[in-house]
């Protein structure tokens, strides 16, 4: 094969990665597929999309690979490919971050203007849960905390934490973790129960950069 017609055919293929991430409900599903499978149904619901172009994207999605199937029944369940693909995803996202000007003044609009409280680090997590100086709170949906969530958090969905303070001590610092740090999970918590005085504030990763960071990650209920 001539050297021009090899590189032609080896940089078409990687534009089939480029393809597939060129729409941003595709990178959304992607990032919702971080937390754990989910049927098309799901992800159509959390992506406030209708069924139907959900399915188109996931086919897209697929065709170049990222995602992979099963069907239990007249389901079909979605999912990551591997490890390399929740890698590169966050690898992505944090070039977004670092490189356009745009992706920090949302993030500035919509999280950090409306938190003044610096958000809790990997590395600060890691240490309140040692020392058990903290409650920590999943408030992600129960099937993705059941999927898969940092050991020793409590699952509380954002839904139910107006209704569940009661479980929640006043004598110690509440924190709370989502899907990443472009959730909005964990705002809605925080504020919510800083309303109730309760001292609580947001972690900026979630389980997927847990997970990178090479910790340990329990599965199923507490």
């Amino acid at each position: 094969m001539p050297h021009r017609e090899f590189k032609d055919t080896l940089y078409a293929q990687f534009a089939r990665v480029g393809h597939a991430l060129a729409s941003p409900k595709r990178i959304e599903l992607l990032d919702l597929l971080s937390q754990g499978e989910k049927p098309v149904e799901r992800l159509a619901e959390y992506a406030h999309a209708p069924v139907k172009n959900t399915s188109a994207h996931l086919r897209v999605l697929r065709q170049a690979r990222l995602v992979e199937t099963r069907k239990e029944g007249t389901h079909v369940f979605y999912r990551l490919a591997d490890g390399h693909v929740e890698g590169f995803l966050r690898t992505f996202q944090t070039l977004g971050h670092t490189r356009l000007a745009e992706v920090e003044q949302v993030t500035r609009l919509f999280l950090l203007n409306l938190d003044a409280l610096q958000p809790v680090t990997l590395a600060e997590l890691r240490r309140r849960l040692r020392d058990g100086s903290a409650t920590i709170i999943d408030v992600r949906p129960r099937e993705e905390y059941d999927a898969g969530h940092i050991p020793g958090a409590v699952s509380m969905p954002v839904t139910e934490v107006k209704r569940r303070l009661k479980e929640l001590p006043r004598n110690r610092e509440v924190i709370a973790y989502c899907r990443g740090p472009y959730c909005v999970y964990s705002l809605d918590a925080v504020t919510a129960l800083r309303k109730k005085g309760y001292r609580a504030r947001r972690a900026s990763p979630g389980l997927p950069d847990w997970r990178l960071a090479g910790l340990p990650v329990s599965v199923g209920t507490e």
